[in-house]
């Protein structure tokens, strides 16, 4: 990509601040979205809540990626926790794609980041973008949060919608947590350990956000996971052997259903979903097995 001016929504997240710091690093002009007044120059005001942008302040930009939305695994799913989650990814979703179609000269890509929660339990059963969505709660969410989109695709806008995996990387989200605990000597799988989890390492997970940025042919969903998906008991038995610690401590189902309330049943549910658009557009993955993530995010800070 040559040097363009690129918004960003969730820029202070664990992969917004990863991506922001690429981006930068090659040269680029990046524009921060933030929920305040504007301080400086690479700074636009936005509202998700308000459904509001400062649409002014996107003039001249080349493409957006929106990231922002609420944590997911960050507290017990209560009714008004599931709306927050919603609401943030729906309602965000909807203010950036009508303000980026209210410009003269809109950007290029709108490149949404969603989640691979749009297939819901996959059991055993290896999925790519062709599959439908899925039932529940996150399946209902992702369907809603993709069709939020719709103005800036009506505008000719590309817009793609970036389906990433568990992220791994000991600087936040769900591995945030797993690192100390495994380093610990505490770690152990979760349930029966036989529900797939697709992952995606930090640094595979910002290059690949930037090669949909960068290839003209990639529009609608694209999945963002490692090409191997482990089940729960493999990943256990990974971080074991990559952090050189004991992993003795299974948590039960039922523990986890008291800890985490509704979230449980997507910690113990099962996703085998395959990057076959990414791959398939010649994206290679750095660290595309569980040890070489693992490893990766243990080595460095991304």
């Amino acid at each position: 990509m040559q040097r363009s001016r690129i918004a960003i929504t969730g820029s202070t997240g664990l992969i917004g601040t990863a991506l922001v710091r690429s981006l930068r690093a090659d040269g680029h002009d990046v524009v921060r979205l933030v929920r305040r007044p504007a301080r400086t120059g690479d700074e636009v005001e936005w509202d998700p809540a308000r459904q509001y942008v400062d649409a002014a302040g996107l003039v001249g930009c080349d493409a957006v990626v929106h990231l922002a939305g609420a944590g997911v695994g960050e507290r017990r799913w209560t009714e008004a926790y599931k709306r927050e989650i919603r609401d943030s990814r729906v309602l965000g979703t909807t203010a950036v794609a009508q303000a980026l179609a209210s410009l003269d000269t809109p950007p290029e890509v709108l490149l949404c980041g969603t989640a691979l929660g749009y297939y819901g339990d996959t059991g055993a059963r290896a999925v790519d973008e062709a599959a439908p969505s899925g039932k529940g709660f996150l399946p209902s969410v992702c369907v809603e949060w993709e069709a939020a989109a719709a103005a800036a695709e009506e505008a000719g806008i590309r817009v793609a919608y970036a389906r990433t995996g568990l992220v791994v990387a000991r600087e936040g989200g769900a591995w945030g947590r797993l690192f100390p605990i495994f380093r610990a000597g505490l770690g152990g799988r979760l349930g029966s350990g036989e529900q797939y989890w697709s992952f995606i390492s930090l640094h595979d997970e910002v290059a690949a956000l930037r090669h949909i940025l960068d290839t003209e042919t990639l529009s609608g969903p694209v999945n963002l996971t490692a090409p191997h998906p482990v089940t729960n008991r493999e990943v256990t038995a990974a971080m074991g052997r990559v952090l050189r610690r004991p992993t003795p401590f299974p948590v039960p189902a039922p523990a986890l259903r008291i800890a985490l309330g509704d979230f449980a049943e997507d910690v113990l549910g099962s996703q085998r979903v395959l990057p076959r658009r990414l791959l398939d557009s010649g994206f290679r993955f750095a660290f595309p097995t569980i040890d070489a993530a693992i490893a990766a995010s243990a080595a460095s800070s991304a």
